[in-house]
């Protein structure tokens, strides 16, 4: 099941249409990929520290996931971001939060979460953090046969440019990384630097 963090961990409500009197103090809202960041994260108080809500979909999110995403930015008018590995799958997850999923195209004016900001991990900051070669992991040929289907999405040459060139730079570079890749600086360097930095410092891509 779908998971967030405020200042402890609850499940995502299946039922979002009942939830009601959403109040909170945080900033922004940080959606993470999979479940063994969100785990970090929480292990390092993440929440607590930068006063956010964290929300993982486990992977590709379902639909509850993604209405209670969009419910949260409708009611409390927080900037979300979103963090995915540097793969063809983290990308494909990327923009299934921001344009909605290929097989509900049809439901997507209520599932898209135009306002997602992209957080990383970009394909052109892999060289900035120093990744040992030992985390850049070769493309297969699945990857770079699903790199080749995303790149000609109306949305990427449409509304999303720059995520569209970094895609390409991933298909050029022919690696990939997790996010994981990151805690090679330290255990803590993703809740301490990585994300606090690039969040104050607007680094992210729209």
């Amino acid at each position: 099941m779908p998971t967030l963090i405020i200042l402890q961990s609850y499940p995502v409500p299946v039922h979002v249409e009942d939830v009601e009197n959403i109040i909170s103090v945080a900033q922004y809202i940080l959606v993470v990929e999979k479940e063994s960041v969100f785990q970090r994260l929480a292990n390092d108080l993440f929440c607590t520290k930068n006063r956010c809500i964290v929300i993982t979909g486990r992977g590709y999110p379902d639909v509850p996931t993604r209405r209670f995403l969009r419910l949260l930015i409708e009611k409390l008018c927080l900037p979300a971001y979103c963090l995915v590995d540097c793969d063809p799958y983290g990308f494909d997850i990327l923009t299934t939060y921001r344009f909605g999923s290929m097989q509900m195209a049809y439901d997507a004016k209520y599932l898209c979460i135009p306002e997602i900001r992209w957080l990383g991990v970009f394909p052109s900051e892999v060289d900035k953090y120093c990744l040992p070669r030992q985390c850049l992991l070769p493309f297969t040929k699945e990857d770079k046969m699903k790199v080749e289907a995303m790149l000609p999405r109306c949305y990427l040459a449409r509304e999303a440019l720059q995520w569209r060139v970094e895609l390409e730079l991933l298909l050029q570079r022919g690696f990939k990384c997790e996010i994981e890749a990151l805690s090679v600086q330290s255990p803590s360097f993703l809740s301490q630097e990585y994300l606090p930095a690039k969040i104050q410092a607007g680094a992210y891509i729209l």
